[in-house]
């Protein structure tokens, strides 16, 4: 076929995709998962099919750096500093951690200190987008756990940075074996040097040039003129980092931090989106096609035994880290059961390290394990609540989880969780006269509600010792305001046994849960999706007569003028 080899490969690849990845969705199951076992099928160890094994490669790594250029667009320091310092804190402690002991045990198994920092980097990161899109989906990205696994991803996404660099500087170390310290130390300044000059190059283009460009007359009247303004940021500074020899995913991530602080950051990630869809997905398919079946049969015990090794010890070491900064016990090891996959951007790594630092069967072993734990990835966000609960009942923490002193009065009211629903529903209660106990998993949320005079206590109320504590079973109304449904479930039917005789009043965020949570036993459901409808109905209703007047004297006005 010539020069259309690469496009039959391409539309190959896309197509098995676009059918693995509706089939890896139907199954519940994210679709990286089918973009990469569409590559492993159509690749040169299963099928064969697809030939052109250095231009895919090439288009997957600008696939790579569009992925980083649009986590830049999306990074948000008001958003960082949003979520806390506990779980920002308890982010750099999991990535720190989890590199170090990873590094500690593959050195211990006769690994060089420079390969086992490569493979502790790899293993420190954990899926963004498979762990984001089951939480999203299943209504718990504001829960308790959904926030602490969103801090911890987030600072992942920005440890990509220096871990990329760390990477690349041993792959020099390797490539120059028996370079001595100075030189590796000159190349590691080198680098460095250069990767400042970029940033400052870029700081000046995308805060001076852009936005002039951007706001100019041609670009704010000619809508393609911006989008390509857009794909030349992000393809532009892929190519200078490439050019002076630093990590072209490197680039690309700061220009799209740079640009993301601009006001223009939601235009750009919108004109680049299809553009990254297209490229991402032939970054992991062309992964995917890197992986051996025949080699995961073949040694399926070793990756049986390592994709263990890694939920278990990156689920304890992100729970010790989240716990050691203040987080409750469940929630903490909610998110970090959640976490335990390798994620996408561990990819990168690996094809940075591919070659110079790890060998073909270590690389076999670590696409092989992402495989497996991003296809165990939905099992785990789905069982992380129940399954945390039940390991902390069962460990003795329930009771640790909340306060030692005992409740005051008995009360008349419990809310269960002081979000903005809950915090809402304690101050009209209160008004009315009744006695108010609020009940939440997060400390500064319990602490808020204790400066504003309620009796307020730290714990879980999936617990049936918790509930006690807090003399649930006298409360004659108990409101459970918890944004996770199945979590909400749990509570009501907890509350059902604790107190039998209270009027359960529970909300649904979305219209679907509905039916799970009024089976569960509540008393009445507000469903959010139905409330902001009647609301919006009633606005706009209120127009009408505006609008059916404004009418009217218009049509005076033409008779007159006629």
């Amino acid at each position: 076929m010539g020069n259309w080899a690469v496009l039959h490969d391409l539309v190959l690849l896309l197509l098995a995709s676009l059918v693995f990845g509706a089939v890896a969705e139907r199954l519940r199951q994210s679709a990286i998962v089918g973009f990469l076992l569409a590559g492993m099928i159509l690749g040169p160890n299963v099928l064969g099919l697809v030939r052109s094994d250095a231009e895919v490669a090439l288009i997957a790594e600008l696939g790579v750096a569009l992925l980083l250029f649009a986590i830049g667009l999306e990074f948000s320091w008001k958003r960082l500093r949003g979520l806390g310092a506990p779980s920002l804190i308890a982010g750099v402690v999991q990535v720190v951690a989890t590199t170090i002991v990873a590094a500690l045990v593959t050195a211990a198994l006769g690994q060089t200190w420079a390969v086992a920092l490569a493979i502790g980097a790899i293993l420190a990161l954990s899926s963004t987008a498979s762990v984001l899109h089951v939480l999203r989906a299943r209504a718990e990205l504001e829960s308790i756990h959904g926030n602490h696994a969103l801090a911890i991803l987030l600072v992942q996404d920005l440890a990509v940075v220096p871990l990329v660099l760390l990477v690349s500087v041993l792959s020099q170390g390797a490539h120059s074996e028996g370079a001595s310290a100075w030189t590796i130390a000159q190349q590691l300044g080198k680098t460095v040097a250069l990767g400042g000059a970029v940033v400052v190059g870029l700081y000046v283009i995308f805060n001076r040039v852009a936005p002039w460009l951007l706001r100019s007359g041609p670009m704010r009247g000619n809508r393609d003129l911006s989008v390509l303004l857009a794909i030349v940021s992000g393809l532009g500074s892929t190519l200078v980092a490439h050019e002076v020899g630093i990590s072209p995913a490197l680039g690309a991530f700061v220009a799209g931090l740079l640009l993301g602080e601009s006001p223009f950051a939601v235009q750009v990630r919108a004109d680049t989106s299809s553009l990254r869809t297209l490229f991402v997905t032939i970054f992991f398919s062309s992964i995917g096609m890197l992986g051996d079946p025949a080699w995961m049969v073949g040694n399926w015990q070793l990756l049986l035994g390592t994709v263990f090794a890694i939920v278990v010890g990156k689920s304890i070491l992100t729970w010790a880290a989240l716990h050691a900064a203040g987080a409750p016990a469940v929630g903490a090891l909610a998110a970090a059961i959640c976490l335990g996959q390798i994620g996408e951007f561990s990819f990168v790594l690996c094809e940075v390290a591919r070659g110079t630092l790890l060998s073909n069967d270590v690389f076999q072993l670590l696409v092989s394990a992402s495989v497996v734990t991003l296809i165990l990835t939905p099992h785990l966000v789905t069982s992380a609540p129940s399954l945390a609960g039940r390991m902390v009942a069962r460990r003795g923490l329930a009771a640790k989880s909340t306060e030692a002193e005992t409740a005051g009065a008995q009360p008349g009211v419990l809310v269960v969780g002081f979000g903005p629903a809950g915090r809402g529903i304690a101050e009209q209660m209160r008004s009315a006269g009744a006695a108010v106990t609020v009940l939440d998993l997060n400390p500064h949320l319990v602490a808020r509600a204790r400066q504003l005079g309620f009796d307020a206590f730290l714990g879980d109320a999936q617990h049936d010792e918790v509930l006690q504590h807090v003399h649930a079973p006298s409360a004659t109304i108990a409101a459970v305001t918890v944004p996770a449904p199945e979590v909400a479930v749990q509570i009501i039917r907890l509350l059902r046994i604790v107190a039998p005789d209270a009027f359960v009043v529970a909300r649904a965020r979305y219209n679907r849960f509905l039916p799970a949570i009024e089976a569960s036993g509540t008393n009445i459901v507000h469903d959010e999706e139905t409330y902001v409808g009647l609301r919006m109905a009633e606005s706009m209703r209120e127009l009408l007569p505006r609008q059916e007047v404004r009418e009217a004297i218009d049509g005076e006005a033409s008779s007159d003028d006629s």
